[in-house]
């Protein structure tokens, strides 16, 4: 059995909301898995049910291979770090990290010297004595972290910690929990809605979708190959095309209800070109975007319209109106179930 097994999870919470529906999947010791979707999806639902904080509907939830499903929160040796920091602002960071020492009674030598060795992995050892107020949004989240860390869980868990956080400091912290969970081999379940946040951190995905699991794997996996129209339309900003509308563009006979084409894939050029294994389509730049290095044309073609990054450059650049040319690789081209 995994250290952590989930088998036939449902949660039903007041007026018949399900929030859960058969959630079943596991996770290895020592891996730090991702539970990614949208809001309302069910993810952050599951955490709290693996915490203890909800009581399941039905099913079984496994830890290290005992039954945990009726332990107490206190019974289960799970850390939690949530959106919200949920420091004491009276207490300074030394004394918030040790905070669950001190109620299990250690001695202060031991927990002086466990809370320094924590600050020292979070990098907080120059703010000891600060208070939650004096104190940025990152180092507060360091903090929580830290407090989760030196009761030495069994597992760690992550509910949308960065949400609150500005972009740059957000990508410096997730390299920094992955450091920091890759050194203390803590098993750890992270939950987000940011598909580029999932990509970056996690060892394994699970992609929830209103309630049901829809598909897991590693992010190369869910990138290249998603299974659903739902999966292909969260990760990857995938061109969904009905299949009939792209048969009748490209001649092909694809018997499913839609096709997925990753932007970056797709070449775009105002001559057309003779490429083996790739269909070449006529259409007209409908507009672009900018995502820092990479530029996104929208082309229409026929009654399908085509989003396309390519890597900014001077000397490629394709206007509003303008007549261009693109490129399909076949075997870049993916049949999707509906749901």
């Amino acid at each position: 059995m995994a250290y952590i097994q989930f088998d036939n999870i449902y949660k039903v919470f007041p007026g018949n909301m399900q929030a859960l529906k058969g959630i079943t999947l596991s996770v290895n010791k020592g891996e730090l898995v991702t539970l990614l979707g949208p809001s309302g999806c069910g993810k952050s639902t599951l955490l709290r049910c693996l915490a203890g904080l909800e009581t399941v509907t039905s099913g079984k939830i496994y830890l290290d291979g005992v039954d945990i499903t009726e332990f107490s929160p206190r019974q289960r040796a799970i850390g939690m770090v949530f959106q919200q920091y949920s420091l004491f602002p009276n207490l300074n960071v030394e004394q918030n990290v040790g905070f669950g020492l001190h109620i299990k009674k250690m001695d202060r030598k031991s927990i002086n010297e466990k809370v320094g060795t924590m600050l020292d992995m979070v990098g907080l050892t120059e703010k000891t004595k600060q208070y939650p107020s004096q104190l940025s949004g990152g180092q507060q989240q360091r903090v929580a972290l830290a407090r989760a860390l030196v009761m030495e869980p069994k597992v760690l868990l992550l509910d949308e910690p960065m949400s609150a956080i500005d972009a740059l400091l957000r990508r410096n912290l997730q390299s920094e929990i992955r450091r920091i969970q890759r050194d203390l081999k803590i098993t750890t379940i992270f939950v987000t809605h940011d598909q580029d946040e999932a990509m970056v951190i996690s060892d394994r995905i699970h992609l929830f979708n209103v309630g049901y699991l829809e598909q897991s794997g590693t992010a190369t996996e869910l990138y290249a190959s998603p299974k659903t129209k739902f999966a292909a339309s969260f990760i990857g900003h995938y061109n969904i095309v009905n299949a009939s509308d792209f048969n009748t563009l490209t001649g092909s006979s694809y018997p499913c209800t839609n096709v997925v084409v990753r932007p970056e894939v797709i070449g775009i050029s105002n001559e057309a070109a003779d490429r083996a294994g790739a269909w070449t389509l006529k259409g007209a730049v409908r507009g672009s975007t900018s995502h820092g290095n990479i530029i996104r044309y929208a082309v229409q073609c026929g009654r399908v319209e085509f989003n396309i990054d390519i890597l900014y450059d001077t000397a490629r650049l394709y206007h509003e109106g303008s007549e261009v040319f693109i490129t399909i690789p076949e075997n870049d081209v993916l049949q999707v179930e509906e749901k």
